[in-house]
């Protein structure tokens, strides 16, 4: 992978891994500006229906006011920022299949997003991320890439 040591840029490819966190494959990241409709709703970005799906159920109110967020990062603070009734015990229990779900929405919806996932061919996918080692690969490269392998699957399913 890559040392702290070692400089590696945030998007490139090897000839068996495509490793993604910035613009080169932004279509694949959640704060893309692809709009996906789930759910019921219609939510600017994946970021917003993964956290407002967080509350939808419990805290209507805190689920609009991520809806109505102005930008992804946003939408992510409010949530962070929130002393939580819901369990975090069953949001662990779901967030994957909510991703998953979520995924394959926007691919299903945004024909650049498809395009671009396609055009990884089976190479393994790799979320990139230095900060999140269960979405990512994290700091230390050791992380468990949750997004990249549902990306797979999504892939596997379309192609």
């Amino acid at each position: 992978m890559y040392s702290d040591t070692t400089y590696q840029p945030f998007t490139y490819e090897t000839d068996d891994a495509v490793y993604f966190f910035t613009s080169a494959l932004d279509p694949l990241n959640n704060w893309s500006a692809h709009a996906v409709e789930i759910w019921g709703t219609k939510f600017p970005t994946p970021e917003h229906a993964y956290h407002w799906r967080k509350y939808s159920q419990t805290e209507l109110s805190l689920a609009e006011q991520i809806l109505q967020a102005p930008c992804p990062y946003t939408a992510m603070m409010v949530d962070r920022q929130t002393d939580r009734t819901l369990s975090l015990q069953s949001w662990d229990d779901c967030k994957v299949s909510v991703m998953e779900g979520l995924l394959r929405a926007k691919v299903v919806q945004n024909q650049d997003v498809r395009d671009c996932l396609l055009k990884t061919g089976s190479k393994q996918i790799i979320e990139i991320s230095p900060f999140d080692d269960f979405w990512g690969c994290g700091p230390r490269g050791d992380g468990q890439n949750m997004m990249g392998k549902l990306l797979e699957k999504v892939r596997q399913e379309i192609s």
